[in-house]
């Protein structure tokens, strides 16, 4: 009897062949020869040299805001080709700090199972997305490991009403403007701002007429808001005129704000000089004005955009007589307030940052600047402008409303970030200007 001894000629692997059947043959060297069959079983024993392995190298997962603190976000499980304790997963989040906030105090995950869990509401005007990794590790000896990227989308839903920012509401809910009977055919008399919080897609504002005195003296912009005159006033026409405006987002269901315009008509007054022996002028009440009672001339007080009062002349005689006379002082304003960028917000300095789906398709809004300016509505008209683009193949600005969308599909050779500053100008002589850059960062 002799020892047989099994030799391996090449590298084992359990994961691919568990075990192999040898046919072994025994031979003599008799005559004639005489022979004898055996079967022998090889089962190979695990050793741990597989690391877990996720199905994907990166999750993205969208979470809608306002969601239930604990809810179910996914279930992330590796596969691990080992056996027993070396195929026993263990789940980790790999802290890392937001804003000071561990992600263990933002997302939870099963240590069995690998299911990811919110641990808090989140709101997508606060927090828009929240990337990090996950750690598979098995229980061999050494153990392994392997982890994952998962990027968390807060998903925007239209919890924001639009908020009118302009023309601007000192007490109350009615706004109240004066604009001369003179006034031409296509003139701008005023312009309804309104900005929403909530994502671009959701924020999208269009303006319409909820009650108009005459329909056929005003019109309005959907877009931008802007009021102008449709004909010439006539002295037909009321001295007041209502409008109420309302500013709807683009959500489902849809959210809104309204604003009430009240519009005074006024005249052109041309005054009679009066009696050539006027001895005395006298104002009546004002706390804007005073008079210097033997020239007539005035002093101001006080600046607003005009004044409507009357001016008495008295003579000096028995019984003296008198005569009055309608002034109206119209401040004619200068182009001394420089544009306001209020949207999108900067809540750390100058520049806001955003991101964006590199799948994002041609003609989509990426983002939206709205300026305000205090100046008359002529001076405060607002033109946008790139200043800075990094590929100007990619972006086109609308000039009157300060839309920004895409000119293309993005491609893998463009640059991840993308840096645009927009210029905000006033119409004024000379211009005054704001700028604001905005970082576009695209994601897969």
């Amino acid at each position: 009897l002799r020892e047989i001894l099994l030799i391996v000629s090449a590298t084992l692997d359990r994961e691919l062949v568990p075990e192999y059947d040898i046919l072994l043959t025994v031979t003599d060297a008799g005559t004639p020869p005489l022979s004898d069959n055996e079967t022998i079983q090889l089962h190979l024993l695990d050793v741990n040299d597989n690391a877990p392995q996720f199905p994907q190298s990166f999750y993205t997962i969208r979470v809608m805001e306002n969601n239930a603190p604990g809810a179910l976000l996914s279930s992330l499980t590796a596969f691990d080709p080992d056996l027993h304790e070396n195929q026993y997963l263990v789940y980790f989040i790999l802290e890392k700090e937001i804003a000071n906030t561990s992600m263990s105090m933002l997302f939870s995950i099963n240590p069995e199972n690998g299911n990811l869990y919110a641990l808090k509401t989140f709101d997508y005007e606060i927090e828009k997305d929240f990337l990090f990794h996950i750690e598979a590790r098995d229980s061999g000896s050494p153990p392994l490991s392997s982890n994952v990227t998962v990027h968390i989308i807060i998903v925007d839903q239209n919890d924001n009403a639009p908020v009118i920012v302009s023309p601007w509401r000192a007490h109350g809910s009615v706004v109240e403007e004066k604009i001369p009977r003179s006034t031409d055919k296509g003139s701008l008399v005023a312009k309804v701002i309104a900005l929403d919080t909530d994502s671009v897609h959701n924020s999208r504002i269009t303006y319409q007429f909820l009650q108009v005195t005459d329909a056929t003296l005003f019109s309005l912009d959907q877009y931008n808001g802007e009021i102008r005159t449709m004909r010439m006033f006539s002295y037909r026409d009321p001295r007041h005129q209502r409008l109420v405006v309302i500013a709807k987002d683009n959500g489902e269901p849809a959210l809104s704000a309204t604003v009430t315009i009240k519009f005074s008509l006024s005249n052109a007054v041309d005054p009679d000089v009066g009696s050539n022996s006027v001895k005395t002028y006298h104002l009546s009440e004002s706390e804007y004005f005073n008079i210097e009672v033997q020239t007539g001339r005035e002093g101001t007080k006080f600046i607003e955009k005009d004044f409507l009062f009357h001016i008495e002349a008295r003579d000096s005689g028995s019984p003296p007589l008198s005569s009055n006379v309608t002034v109206h002082i119209i401040i004619v304003d200068q182009n001394d307030n420089a544009p306001v960028i209020v949207s999108p917000w900067r809540a750390h300095g100058s520049v806001v940052e955003e991101k964006i789906p590199r799948s994002t398709e041609k003609g989509s809004l990426v983002a939206k600047v709205i300026a305000l300016d205090t100046d008359s509505v002529h001076n405060s008209r607002i033109t946008y402008q790139f200043l800075q683009v990094t590929d100007a193949t990619l972006f086109s600005l609308d000039q009157y409303n300060g839309e920004i969308r895409t000119m293309r599909m993005f491609s893998y050779r463009d640059p991840r970030h993308q840096r645009l500053v927009v210029i905000a100008k006033d119409n004024g002589e000379p211009a005054l200007s704001a700028t604001v850059t905005i970082k576009l960062s695209t994601m897969e």
